[in-house]
């Protein structure tokens, strides 16, 4: 191969320049030309199909620099749709106009979902982004245990049957993706944060933090030493709940609960739910787990028991939120999120010169080798109907007595994290935070100069 495309889609993680980074390297090195289409599927399906070359004689261009989050060429939830075969053509035609001969997608399951139906009518590969890090399997025949009931002509139930107790860490197909490492640093330094206001005025805070399915990110911001974590793959035992916290207020006089956006109660319900409005890529938007969770709490508790404590004379005064919301998709990539997605952006390319068409570039762990990269073909995530469904946290990584991380779960976060943060993150931190500069000079964005390099599709 000659030229290739690469595109950045669904919602942001601190990783994607890093990622394209790591691509247009290792396509210099084999003297391939990248071009970035601009807004993920959106600049494939625009008929002109915006693109800037990444790599214009076999050089890095200067914007693209992968110590900086979000992503230079731009993304959009647009997907392509399976069922529109007619457009998965088009698509094809325009990108062998341009002289492509590959398409590298950097995306999640949405991603994959979009990809592979173009994949028949042009080599496709995935580059894997998520900072809830669902994209990979706990072990490889998990998408096996999906069972379908039509509930009507043409619609259908899909539970999952009861999977394995207990899953080695070796197994895992795509440990970690690129992305969640930043989000968890993030999520941790959020609750260390608010801790010291509820230690000192006593108050019982619930964090939220992204994942709305599952709870990597809830389980990471361990790090951060929160009481008692909440993941949405559990239901709530809400009684028990009320025991704990009542246990460890009455104990320290404060309690801190992480809990993950997509937290359900007893019967599979999301708090926070309650009212349903979607996202661009049909997806429920929660109105807050943390907030409804508060509100029981409130409730359940009552003023009589902050009175008799002496420290609140209600418990609307006595409990409070806070939501770690976007910062948890953007800014500096970490060291670990910058190693392993340039690793990936780099196999990307090696599986589309190796014509591994739809294939998924992974990330492999082992207590011998450490972290390595490989690669699965994508139709081994999918489920016998063809759907993708997002990895969930293993029960064995969490202690539902307790409401925290269980001993495997400590064993699945430290190979990431021990060493996760560079020297150079930082040496960044003192030398740019509080930089004079930033005083008097207005933020340079890199879609300024992205601008001036944008071509089209005649």
């Amino acid at each position: 191969m000659k030229r290739i495309a690469i595109i950045t889609a669904g919602g942001d993680t601190p990783a994607l320049n890093a990622t394209l980074y790591g691509a247009v390297a290792r396509a210099n090195e084999l003297e391939v030309e990248v071009l970035g289409l601009m807004r993920g599927f959106d600049g494939a399906i625009d008929p002109r199909v915006p693109h800037v070359r990444l790599n214009p004689l076999f050089s890095l261009i200067p914007e693209l620099d992968p110590c900086v989050g979000g992503s230079i060429i731009g993304s959009s939830r647009t997907y392509i749709d399976p069922r529109q075969v007619e457009q998965h053509r088009i698509v094809a035609g325009r990108l062998m106009k341009l002289g492509v001969e590959g398409l590298i997608c950097i995306g999640g399951d949405g991603t994959i979902s979009g990809m592979q139906p173009l994949s028949n009518f042009f080599p496709c590969v995935l580059a894997p982004k998520t900072i809830d890090n669902d994209l990979g399997l706990n072990y490889i025949d998990e998408p096996h245990e999906w069972l379908r009931e039509e509930i009507a002509p043409g619609q259908y139930k899909y539970r999952r049957t009861s999977g394995r107790d207990e899953i080695d860490l070796e197994e895992i197909i795509n440990y970690v993706t690129p992305g969640y490492a930043t989000a968890v640093y993030v999520a941790a330094q959020g609750v260390e944060r608010i801790r010291t206001t509820a230690e000192s005025h006593c108050r019982i805070a619930l964090i939220e933090v992204m994942g709305r399915d599952s709870g990597y990110i809830a389980l990471g911001a361990s790090y951060g030493q929160p009481d008692i974590t909440l993941i949405p793959e559990v239901p709530l035992d809400f009684e028990r709940l009320v025991e704990r916290v009542r246990e460890l207020y009455e104990l320290q006089k404060h309690v801190v609960l992480v809990v993950g956006e997509g937290v359900v109660d007893e019967h599979g319900n999301q708090l926070g739910a309650a009212s349903k409005s979607y996202d661009p890529a049909g997806n429920i938007m929660l109105s807050g787990a943390a907030e409804h969770l508060a509100s029981m709490l409130e409730a359940r508790l009552g003023d009589d028991y902050f009175r008799k404590t002496g420290l609140h004379h209600k418990a609307a005064s006595a409990v409070f939120t806070r939501k770690i919301g976007h910062t948890q998709r953007g800014g500096r990539p970490i060291m670990f999120d910058r190693f392993t997605a340039t690793q990936l952006g780099g196999r990307a390319v090696d599986l589309l010169i190796r014509e591994q068409n739809n294939h998924v570039a992974t990330v492999q762990w082992s207590e011998k080798a450490g972290f390595t990269v490989s690669e699965l073909s994508a139709s081994k995530l999918q489920d016998r109907w063809g759907k993708i469904r997002g990895r969930t946290v293993h029960p064995s990584f969490w202690d539902s007595k307790r409401f925290k991380l269980s001993e495997l779960g400590r064993k699945y976060l430290q190979p990431i994290f021990t060493n996760a943060i560079g020297r150079d993150d930082m040496e960044a931190i003192h030398s740019k935070m509080f930089s004079p500069a930033n005083l008097v000079t207005r933020y340079q964005s890199f879609n300024v100069e992205i601008q001036k390099r944008l071509q089209y599709l005649e």
